[in-house]
Protein backbone atom coordinates (compact mmCIF):
# COMPACT_ATOMS: atom_id res chain seq x y z
CA UNK A 1 0.00 0.00 0.00
CA UNK A 2 1.59 3.23 -0.88
CA UNK A 3 1.30 6.48 1.64
CA UNK A 4 -1.26 8.14 -0.73
CA UNK A 5 -3.31 5.06 -0.49
CA UNK A 6 -3.96 5.04 2.74
CA UNK A 7 -7.30 5.26 4.68
CA UNK A 8 -7.56 8.58 6.34
CA UNK A 9 -7.92 8.43 9.97
CA UNK A 10 -10.06 10.60 12.17
CA UNK A 11 -8.69 13.66 13.58
CA UNK A 12 -9.03 12.97 17.02
CA UNK A 13 -6.80 10.17 16.26
CA UNK A 14 -4.00 11.64 14.92
CA UNK A 15 -3.44 12.87 18.70
CA UNK A 16 -2.56 9.52 20.36
CA UNK A 17 0.67 6.95 19.12
CA UNK A 18 -1.22 3.93 20.06
CA UNK A 19 -4.24 2.12 20.36
CA UNK A 20 -5.49 -0.57 22.60
CA UNK A 21 -8.91 -2.50 21.47
CA UNK A 22 -11.04 -4.30 23.62
CA UNK A 23 -11.83 -7.81 22.10
CA UNK A 24 -15.52 -9.28 21.94
CA UNK A 25 -18.04 -6.79 20.61
CA UNK A 26 -14.90 -4.60 19.55
CA UNK A 27 -12.94 -6.81 17.02
CA UNK A 28 -14.92 -9.68 17.35
CA UNK A 29 -18.34 -10.63 17.35
CA UNK A 30 -18.34 -12.81 20.10
CA UNK A 31 -20.07 -10.33 22.78
CA UNK A 32 -23.62 -12.12 21.11
CA UNK A 33 -22.21 -15.48 22.14
CA UNK A 34 -21.46 -14.64 25.53
CA UNK A 35 -24.52 -12.84 25.41
CA UNK A 36 -26.62 -16.20 24.98
CA UNK A 37 -23.90 -18.50 27.29
CA UNK A 38 -25.07 -15.94 30.35
CA UNK A 39 -28.56 -15.93 29.30
CA UNK A 40 -28.90 -19.83 29.51
CA UNK A 41 -27.11 -19.94 32.52
CA UNK A 42 -28.75 -17.25 34.51
CA UNK A 43 -32.28 -18.18 33.49
CA UNK A 44 -31.54 -21.68 34.46
CA UNK A 45 -30.11 -20.38 37.74
CA UNK A 46 -33.03 -18.33 38.44
CA UNK A 47 -35.51 -20.85 38.21
CA UNK A 48 -33.93 -23.47 40.46
CA UNK A 49 -33.31 -20.27 43.28
CA UNK A 50 -36.44 -18.35 42.55
CA UNK A 51 -35.53 -15.15 44.67
CA UNK A 52 -38.72 -13.79 47.03
CA UNK A 53 -39.50 -11.15 44.95
CA UNK A 54 -41.22 -12.75 41.97
CA UNK A 55 -39.98 -9.77 39.98
CA UNK A 56 -36.38 -10.23 40.88
CA UNK A 57 -36.49 -13.74 38.74
CA UNK A 58 -37.50 -12.62 35.75
CA UNK A 59 -35.11 -13.81 32.82
CA UNK A 60 -31.59 -12.67 32.55
CA UNK A 61 -31.84 -9.50 29.65
CA UNK A 62 -29.68 -9.46 26.93
CA UNK A 63 -30.11 -5.95 26.17
CA UNK A 64 -30.41 -4.15 29.44
CA UNK A 65 -28.32 -6.85 32.03
CA UNK A 66 -25.35 -7.73 29.97
CA UNK A 67 -24.11 -4.40 29.56
CA UNK A 68 -24.91 -3.12 32.64
CA UNK A 69 -23.56 -6.34 35.06
CA UNK A 70 -21.69 -8.41 32.98
CA UNK A 71 -20.06 -6.62 29.77
CA UNK A 72 -16.08 -6.37 30.10
CA UNK A 73 -15.78 -7.96 33.30
CA UNK A 74 -14.62 -11.42 34.21
CA UNK A 75 -16.43 -14.22 34.50
CA UNK A 76 -16.61 -14.52 38.01
CA UNK A 77 -17.18 -10.55 38.80
CA UNK A 78 -19.88 -11.13 36.33
CA UNK A 79 -21.93 -13.44 37.80
CA UNK A 80 -21.52 -12.38 41.19
CA UNK A 81 -22.76 -8.40 39.86
CA UNK A 82 -25.56 -10.02 37.91
CA UNK A 83 -26.89 -12.03 40.65
CA UNK A 84 -25.81 -9.38 43.62
CA UNK A 85 -28.88 -7.05 41.10
CA UNK A 86 -31.63 -9.85 41.47
CA UNK A 87 -31.27 -9.64 45.33
CA UNK A 88 -29.27 -12.52 45.53
CA UNK A 89 -26.13 -12.53 47.99
CA UNK A 90 -24.42 -16.12 46.71
CA UNK A 91 -21.46 -18.24 48.16
CA UNK A 92 -18.55 -18.31 46.05
CA UNK A 93 -19.08 -21.80 45.65
CA UNK A 94 -22.28 -20.36 43.78
CA UNK A 95 -20.39 -18.08 41.48
CA UNK A 96 -18.03 -20.56 40.51
CA UNK A 97 -20.73 -22.86 40.05
CA UNK A 98 -22.59 -19.99 37.71
CA UNK A 99 -19.29 -18.95 35.72
CA UNK A 100 -18.07 -22.26 35.10
CA UNK A 101 -21.65 -23.50 33.16
CA UNK A 102 -21.25 -20.05 31.27
CA UNK A 103 -18.01 -21.02 30.18
CA UNK A 104 -18.93 -24.76 29.33
CA UNK A 105 -21.63 -23.16 27.18
CA UNK A 106 -19.61 -20.62 25.54
CA UNK A 107 -16.97 -23.07 24.55
CA UNK A 108 -19.65 -25.25 22.93
CA UNK A 109 -21.27 -22.38 21.02
CA UNK A 110 -17.80 -20.99 20.05
CA UNK A 111 -17.30 -24.68 18.23
CA UNK A 112 -20.67 -24.74 16.81
CA UNK A 113 -20.44 -21.14 15.32
CA UNK A 114 -17.42 -19.84 14.70
CA UNK A 115 -16.37 -15.87 15.15
CA UNK A 116 -15.83 -12.63 12.71
CA UNK A 117 -14.15 -10.00 12.93
CA UNK A 118 -15.63 -6.75 12.19
CA UNK A 119 -14.79 -5.14 9.18
CA UNK A 120 -14.78 -1.87 9.43
CA UNK A 121 -12.23 -2.89 12.90
CA UNK A 122 -10.08 -4.41 10.72
CA UNK A 123 -9.66 -1.79 8.22
CA UNK A 124 -9.34 0.72 11.50
CA UNK A 125 -6.17 -1.36 12.27
CA UNK A 126 -4.37 -1.97 9.38
CA UNK A 127 -4.69 1.92 8.93
CA UNK A 128 -3.43 2.14 12.19
CA UNK A 129 -0.62 -0.07 11.31
CA UNK A 130 -0.18 1.46 7.88
CA UNK A 131 0.22 4.57 10.12
CA UNK A 132 2.93 3.01 12.76
CA UNK A 133 1.05 3.43 15.22
CA UNK A 134 1.16 0.08 17.46
CA UNK A 135 -2.23 -1.67 18.14
CA UNK A 136 -3.09 -4.49 21.02
CA UNK A 137 -5.83 -5.89 22.03
CA UNK A 138 -7.01 -6.36 25.77
CA UNK A 139 -9.86 -8.99 26.98
CA UNK A 140 -11.02 -10.24 30.29
CA UNK A 141 -11.52 -13.43 28.67
CA UNK A 142 -8.86 -16.26 28.56
CA UNK A 143 -10.45 -17.21 25.32
CA UNK A 144 -8.69 -13.88 23.31
CA UNK A 145 -5.63 -15.37 21.59
CA UNK A 146 -8.36 -18.70 20.31
CA UNK A 147 -11.04 -15.66 19.45
CA UNK A 148 -8.77 -13.44 17.01
CA UNK A 149 -6.54 -16.48 15.61
CA UNK A 150 -10.25 -18.13 14.88
CA UNK A 151 -10.83 -15.12 13.04
CA UNK A 152 -8.28 -14.46 11.48
CA UNK A 153 -6.69 -10.77 13.09
CA UNK A 154 -4.20 -12.32 15.38
CA UNK A 155 -1.17 -11.52 13.74
CA UNK A 156 -2.70 -7.74 13.26
CA UNK A 157 -1.91 -7.19 16.94
CA UNK A 158 1.44 -6.05 18.43
CA UNK A 159 0.55 -7.26 22.12
CA UNK A 160 -2.24 -9.15 23.55
CA UNK A 161 -2.87 -8.66 27.22
CA UNK A 162 -5.81 -11.25 28.34
CA UNK A 163 -7.53 -13.22 30.89
CA UNK A 164 -4.79 -15.21 31.59
CA UNK A 165 -2.46 -12.78 31.30
CA UNK A 166 -4.43 -10.79 33.73
CA UNK A 167 -4.53 -14.32 36.31
CA UNK A 168 -0.85 -14.73 35.75
CA UNK A 169 -0.16 -10.74 36.87
CA UNK A 170 -2.69 -10.16 39.33
CA UNK A 171 -3.99 -7.83 37.30
CA UNK A 172 -7.85 -6.36 38.45
CA UNK A 173 -10.99 -6.55 36.25
CA UNK A 174 -13.10 -3.63 35.08
CA UNK A 175 -14.11 -1.17 35.26
CA UNK A 176 -10.53 -0.70 37.10
CA UNK A 177 -7.56 0.06 34.35
CA UNK A 178 -5.38 -2.92 34.86
CA UNK A 179 -5.84 -4.47 31.57
CA UNK A 180 -5.65 -1.29 29.54
CA UNK A 181 -2.47 -0.04 31.26
CA UNK A 182 -0.73 -3.49 30.48
CA UNK A 183 -1.02 -3.08 27.30
CA UNK A 184 -0.02 0.25 26.96
CA UNK A 185 3.02 -0.78 28.72
CA UNK A 186 3.91 -3.46 25.83
CA UNK A 187 2.91 -0.87 23.54
CA UNK A 188 5.92 1.43 25.79
CA UNK A 189 3.06 4.54 25.33
CA UNK A 190 2.01 6.27 28.27
CA UNK A 191 -1.55 6.11 28.53
CA UNK A 192 -1.88 9.77 28.08
CA UNK A 193 -0.55 9.37 24.69
CA UNK A 194 -3.05 6.21 23.72
CA UNK A 195 -6.47 5.52 23.01
CA UNK A 196 -8.57 2.84 24.12
CA UNK A 197 -11.44 0.98 21.91
CA UNK A 198 -14.71 -0.07 24.38
CA UNK A 199 -18.32 -1.35 24.04
CA UNK A 200 -18.90 -2.14 27.43
CA UNK A 201 -19.72 0.30 30.27
CA UNK A 202 -16.99 -1.09 32.04
CA UNK A 203 -14.54 -0.76 29.79
CA UNK A 204 -14.84 2.51 28.92
CA UNK A 205 -15.19 3.61 32.78
CA UNK A 206 -11.52 1.64 32.98
CA UNK A 207 -10.04 3.43 30.04
CA UNK A 208 -11.51 6.87 31.87
CA UNK A 209 -10.08 5.37 35.02
CA UNK A 210 -6.38 5.12 33.64
CA UNK A 211 -6.05 8.45 32.29
CA UNK A 212 -6.02 7.50 28.24
CA UNK A 213 -5.96 10.41 26.04
CA UNK A 214 -9.51 8.39 24.60
CA UNK A 215 -11.52 6.55 25.38
CA UNK A 216 -13.60 5.27 22.10
CA UNK A 217 -17.55 3.95 23.18
CA UNK A 218 -18.33 1.53 20.25
CA UNK A 219 -22.25 1.03 20.38
CA UNK A 220 -23.21 -1.74 18.34
CA UNK A 221 -26.68 -2.52 20.30
CA UNK A 222 -27.58 1.59 18.88
CA UNK A 223 -30.73 1.01 21.57
CA UNK A 224 -31.90 4.62 22.75
CA UNK A 225 -29.72 5.27 25.16
CA UNK A 226 -27.12 3.12 24.65
CA UNK A 227 -24.99 5.42 23.23
CA UNK A 228 -25.59 8.30 26.08
CA UNK A 229 -24.84 5.10 28.81
CA UNK A 230 -21.34 4.72 27.20
CA UNK A 231 -20.55 8.68 27.18
CA UNK A 232 -22.12 8.64 30.69
CA UNK A 233 -19.65 6.00 31.93
CA UNK A 234 -16.61 7.74 30.06
CA UNK A 235 -16.33 7.14 26.46
CA UNK A 236 -15.09 10.54 24.44
CA UNK A 237 -16.95 10.05 21.30
CA UNK A 238 -19.21 6.72 20.38
CA UNK A 239 -19.48 5.32 17.29
CA UNK A 240 -21.68 2.66 15.56
CA UNK A 241 -18.93 0.97 13.53
CA UNK A 242 -14.99 1.56 13.61
CA UNK A 243 -14.86 2.27 10.14
CA UNK A 244 -16.08 5.59 10.97
CA UNK A 245 -12.83 6.42 12.31
CA UNK A 246 -11.67 6.63 8.73
CA UNK A 247 -13.53 9.24 7.47
CA UNK A 248 -14.07 11.17 10.32
CA UNK A 249 -17.94 11.36 10.65
CA UNK A 250 -18.22 10.87 14.62
CA UNK A 251 -21.58 10.73 16.29
CA UNK A 252 -20.69 12.23 19.84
Amino acid sequence: MTIGSRPPLAPVLREVRAVVFDTDGVITDSARVHAAAWKTAFDAFLRAHSPADPRQGRPFDVRDDYPRFVDGRSRLDGAAAFLASRGIEPSARTVRAVAAEKERLFTRRLGEQGIDAYPGTVRLVRALRAARLPVAAVSASRHARELLSGAGVADLFDALVDGGEAARLGLAGKPCPDLFLEAARRLDVPPDRAAVVEDALAGVEAGRRGGFRLVVGVDRAQGPDTGERLLRHGADIVVADLGELLDGELRR
